[in-house]
């Protein structure tokens, strides 16, 4: 059986334009860099859940006022900071909203002075005729004025008490205004602080959706701002496998763009109870570390665990590569010959053989590789 082995191999690569391998004995032909055992090891066996990198918060940038954009001052990629400007609107109409709501308070705070001296005038002529009216009572009970002096007095006593009231309420309707004219000032000094618009936590521009001399207005969206740190994945896993996940969870995560030797370690921070009904999967998001290089909408794949298996692993110089077919070299006794194996995935810079090996054997590395 070995030698129909060797006979098709040395046929296929005689197609392929290679020299064929034979069975040689060691020294005569082949001579290995160095030889290793292959190895049986056990792995985890991995379902791939796919899904998308996205922001851990996603900000819209709104304007609270109406007006004309005069200034956009970062483009998408920019990192920001708490407070940096983003965004300048013309400020013009703002701007005389608050001078007239200034002179209106001064105008409201000049009518509570006049009210107020009016309060006091009030009072000292209240003051008066109430004593000159208690007066007046006492001599006419000693029958020194007459019923007549004490009606007149207490007639002004009653005139200056309803000034005074009058006076009181004046003070208050005055006092009134000019609250409300101040807060018709704050109102508009903040919406003039509205017409530039600033950051309000760190972050990293993400769209831009408005360019000068746009009008932008309330709830209109102006920019996309990344914020939270790091990204996290959001994968689709099969309601067969959800009960296999918990919060807190590490799992290894691949992001095919970084093209990282070693997986990302996510941590499962969120699992929504309601599966797709469609896809009968479960929503997972997954944290990830921070690495540069790494953004939102960035494909990524979620290995979550479902066991282990057992395998063969041999050093990748081991493996040689002559079209789509694969051998080893194999020494049996004092002899090398070729045994064709299919491999799987990279471990830890061995590689997996799915077929050909059964572990334990002896296998030939290149030159390069012994190196």
């Amino acid at each position: 059986m070995n030698i129909l082995s060797v006979v098709l191999f040395a046929t296929v690569l005689a197609a392929c334009g290679q020299d064929a391998p034979v069975v040689v004995k060691k020294g005569a032909g082949y001579e290995p860099g160095a030889t290793v055992v292959a190895e049986r090891a056990v792995l985890p066996r991995l379902f791939d859940a796919v899904g998308t990198v996205q922001a851990k918060t996603d900000v819209r940038v709104e304007a609270q006022v109406t007006g004309r954009v005069l200034e956009v001052l970062v483009r998408p990629g920019d990192r920001v900071a708490k407070g940096d400007r983003l965004v300048v609107l013309d400020s013009r109409a703002s701007q005389t909203r608050l001078e007239r709501s200034k002179q209106a308070l001064f105008s409201a705070r000049s009518q509570v002075a006049q009210a107020r001296d009016g309060l006091a005038s009030a009072k000292a002529a209240y003051t008066k005729s109430e004593s000159t009216y208690r007066r007046m009572s006492q001599l006419f009970e000693q029958k020194v004025v007459t019923a007549e002096e004490v009606e007149k007095a207490e007639s002004a006593y009653l005139q200056a008490k309803a000034a005074l009231s009058r006076a009181e309420q004046g003070v208050a309707g005055a006092e009134a205004q000019a609250r409300e004219a101040d807060k018709v000032v704050q109102e508009a000094d903040i919406d003039l602080g509205y017409t530039t618009i600033m950051a309000q936590e760190p972050g990293e521009v993400a769209r831009r959706l408005v360019e000068p001399g746009d009008l932008a207005f309330p709830n209109k969206e102006l920019l996309t701002l990344h914020t939270g740190g790091s990204m996290h994945l959001e994968a689709m896993v099969r309601e067969a496998l959800i009960g296999r996940i918990k919060l807190g969870d590490s799992l290894s995560v691949i992001i095919t763009a970084l093209n990282d030797k070693e997986p990302l370690a996510g941590v499962v921070q969120e699992i929504e109870p309601l599966a797709d009904p469609v896809t009968r999967s479960f929503l997972v998001k997954v944290r990830l570390p921070e690495r540069p290089g790494l953004y939102p909408g960035m494909f990524g794949r979620l290995l979550v665990p479902l066991g282990e298996r057992e395998t063969v692993l041999v050093p990748k110089d081991a493996v040689r590569r002559v079209g789509q077919l694969e051998t080893v070299m194999v020494r049996s006794g004092e002899t090398w010959h070729p045994v064709y194996v299919r491999t799987g995935e990279t471990v830890g810079g061995k590689v997996e053989i799915l077929s050909g090996l059964s572990g334990g054997e002896t296998v030939g590395l290149t030159t390069e590789g012994a190196r």
